[in-house]
C-alpha cells in the first residue's frame, strides 16, 4: 500500500439497494488484511448505528462525517491502508459531489430490477463518468430463483459499456440479521451465513484484480 490510503466509495442515487450492507461487508473483509477506516457520510447514520450495536469487535475504525469539505480530502488521511465510504442516497447531494472525485474506486450497488437499473445508469452518467474514477456496478439483493434477471442486467450494463462485477450478492436474510445482532457477515453463524459471506469475498477478489491492472 502507498503512503496515502486507497479510497473506496460505495454510492447510488437511490436508497434501499444494499449500499450500507456493502460498505459494512467490504470494511469487515478488507480489515482482515489491511488497516481500514470506514466513513459514514450518510446523515441517516445506519452504518454508525450498526457499529454501536456491535459487541464482538469489528476490526476497523469508524468515523461519522458529512462535511463535504472534509470528505473531499480523504486521500490525505494517514495511518490507514483503505478508507471505505458509505454515502447518502441523494444524487445531487454536496456529499456525493465531494467524495466521488476523491475516490480511487467506486462500487455502485443496485438490485437488477429495471427501475433500479434506470436510476443506477443515471447515477453513472451524472455523478461517475465525468470524474473519470474507476468503478464497477454490483448487483445486490438478487433473488436466487431468478438469477437470469441478474444475468440480463449484467448484459444490459455491458452493452452500455458500464463495468459490472461478475459476482452478484444474493438476497439472504443473513445480510439483515447479522447487523441487527451487531455482527459482520463474517461473524454471523446463522442460516446461509457462509454463502452470503462468499458473495462479498468474490466481489473483493474482483476489486483487487482491477487494482492490479
Amino acid at each position: 500500500m502507498s503512503l496515502h490510503p486507497k479510497v473506496i466509495v460505495v454510492a447510488n442515487g437511490k436508497g434501499g439497494v444494499g449500499k450500507t450492507t456493502t460498505a459494512m461487508a467490504l470494511s469487515g473483509i478488507f480489515s482482515e488484511k489491511y488497516k481500514v477506516l470506514a466513513v459514514d457520510a450518510d446523515s441517516q447514520g445506519s452504518f454508525s448505528w450498526w457499529v454501536k450495536q456491535s459487541n464482538k469487535g469489528i476490526g476497523f475504525d469508524l468515523a461519522q462525517e458529512t462535511n463535504p469539505g472534509l470528505l473531499g480530502d480523504l486521500q490525505r488521511i494517514t495511518g490507514y491502508d483503505l478508507v471505505v465510504v458509505d454515502t447518502p442516497p441523494a444524487l445531487g447531494s454536496k456529499v456525493l459531489a465531494a467524495v466521488v472525485p476523491a475516490a480511487d474506486y467506486l462500487i455502485l450497488p443496485t438490485p437488477p430490477a429495471p427501475m433500479d437499473l434506470a436510476v443506477l445508469i443515471e447515477t453513472v452518467k451524472e455523478a461517475v463518468m465525468p470524474t473519470g474514477v474507476a468503478y464497477r456496478v454490483l448487483l445486490t439483493r438478487v433473488d436466487q430463483r431468478s438469477l437470469g434477471e441478474a444475468r440480463e442486467a449484467q448484459k444490459t450494463l455491458r452493452e452500455l459499456r458500464i463495468p459490472v462485477c461478475n459476482a452478484v450478492v444474493r438476497a439472504y436474510k443473513a445480510h439483515e440479521r447479522a447487523p441487527l445482532e451487531g455482527m459482520l457477515i463474517t461473524q454471523w453463524r446463522g442460516k446461509n451465513a457462509r454463502s452470503a459471506e462468499a458473495d462479498y469475498r468474490q466481489v473483493i477478489d474482483e476489486i483487487q484484480q482491477d487494482w492490479r491492472k
